[in-house]
């Protein structure tokens, strides 16, 4: 009796010795450890955050995902992680999550680490001289231009960023495109990719070599003909 009383003290001692391993434990490594999501409760799809953005939009964006749970600042800080990738998760994820008392010291943390970004925000006069690549595509070059220009700060309304966009254009666009610029920048990059494929067949002229035939006319300058058999 005596030597089963001592192997199941010992079982117990083995067990209880596991769970004390500091750092190892579940509590160690989630936030809220306590929190468990409402039954039923649908987990929404985050936009992710790299590292790269601005800090303070992506945290409005991401409580403005959490529908029904806002309100939980447990759930909301619980869930905070699944909104973020590469360098933000990896700064997320070397903190201590003991450290975070409350949704704000969070948030706050998250901000100042990832300020930078919004300090060195491109400005207008950034993306007004930002042109296309002789290897992009019109709708490859519209992509890249607004990924930058998101990037504004203070941030530009919709009907500002298509007349940005338009008025960086080259002349051949720039004419044709000047006429919808009001119109949504969907609508704005489907005729640039009809403009570029009639450049690409001849369809449409380049309006500077026009130009400058046009230059060349009214200075009577004009190239030398070649004579025969020269």
């Amino acid at each position: 009796m005596v030597e089963e009383l001592k192997k199941l003290t010992g079982r117990v001692q083995s067990v209880e010795g596991g769970k004390g391993i500091d750092g190892l434990n579940y509590e160690d490594f989630c936030i809220q450890p306590d929190v468990e999501l409402p039954e039923g409760y649908k987990l929404q799809k985050f936009e992710m955050f790299d590292g790269t953005g601005d800090p303070k939009v992506h945290l409005k964006t991401y409580c403005d995902k959490l529908v029904g749970v806002v309100k939980d600042e447990r759930i909301r800080m619980k869930l905070f992680m699944r909104s973020l990738t590469r360098d933000a998760l990896s700064w997320y994820i070397s903190q201590n999550p003991k450290k975070w008392v409350n949704w704000e010291s969070m948030a706050s943390d998250f901000k100042d680490q990832f300020r930078f970004n919004m300090e060195n925000a491109p400005d207008i006069f950034y993306i007004q001289n930002l042109n296309k690549k002789p290897t992009e595509t019109f709708h490859e070059y519209a992509t890249r231009w607004r990924s930058e220009a998101v990037k504004v700060r203070p941030a530009l309304e919709e009907e500002q960023m298509n007349k940005f966009f338009v008025r960086a254009q080259d002349p051949q666009y720039y004419e044709r495109l000047m006429v919808i610029e009001n119109h949504k920048f969907s609508d704005i990059i489907k005729l640039g990719k009809k403009i570029e494929e009639g450049i690409k067949t001849g369809m449409v002229t380049n309006v500077e070599a026009l130009q400058a035939t046009n230059k060349a006319l009214q200075l009577g300058v004009f190239p030398k003909r070649r004579k025969q058999g020269q």
